[in-house]
């Protein structure tokens, strides 16, 4: 149930046609639509303060969708499969099934996101991609078949520092943003 309030949320946020709407939409479509340039940053003051808010709300509820369908044991990104490009999914489901072999489950506890950050936002062609610094915390630990821990601390919070890149295809009719890369 936890998992599919996350993704109602996350769909209400993101959904068919989120990510910019309204007047923030209509300024980066203009600067989308214009651009001439292949590789070009997006001036910060095209992309307002409000979109950055709303795409920052969006990112922090698909960074805590992901992170807690990855520790689910099932070994399936069911909630969060939308939400990955298919290289993820397909890295993400190779890390599952390597977990999976060695009879490991993973507890991950999600705290919360302290900050997420717009490090830069560019277009590539038509593809916009929007690279968000995460600090969050969890309490995570992997423990074997016979429960006993072999990696992490069930008892201790863990502050985790990840930067994702964001994704959406211009020309798309579909809004929505996917993950599509983890860099370290």
């Amino acid at each position: 149930m936890i998992a599919g309030f996350i993704f109602l949320r996350l769909r209400g946020i993101l959904g068919k046609r989120t990510g910019f709407e309204g007047k923030a939409s209509s300024q980066i479509e203009k600067i989308i639509n214009n651009t001439q340039v292949e590789k070009k940053t997006i001036p910060k003051e095209n992309f307002d303060e409000k979109a950055q808010q709303e795409f920052l709300e969006g990112a922090k509820i698909a960074y805590e969708t992901i992170i807690t369908d990855f520790s689910d044991n099932d070994n399936k990104l069911i909630a969060s499969k939308p939400l990955l490009s298919k290289k993820i999914h397909e890295q993400f489901n190779e890390a599952l099934k390597e977990r999976s072999k060695r009879f490991h489950q993973a507890e991950i506890t999600f705290i919360g996101v302290n900050s997420a950050k717009i490090k830069e936002h560019k277009k590539i062609d038509e593809i916009l991609n929007v690279t968000v610094d995460f600090v969050s915390e969890v309490i995570t630990c992997i423990k074997d078949k016979e429960k006993k821990v072999v990696s992490g601390n069930p008892e201790k919070i863990k502050k985790i520092y990840d930067t994702w890149v964001f994704s959406r295809d211009t020309r798309s009719n579909d809004l929505n943003w996917q993950l599509v890369d983890t860099l370290t």
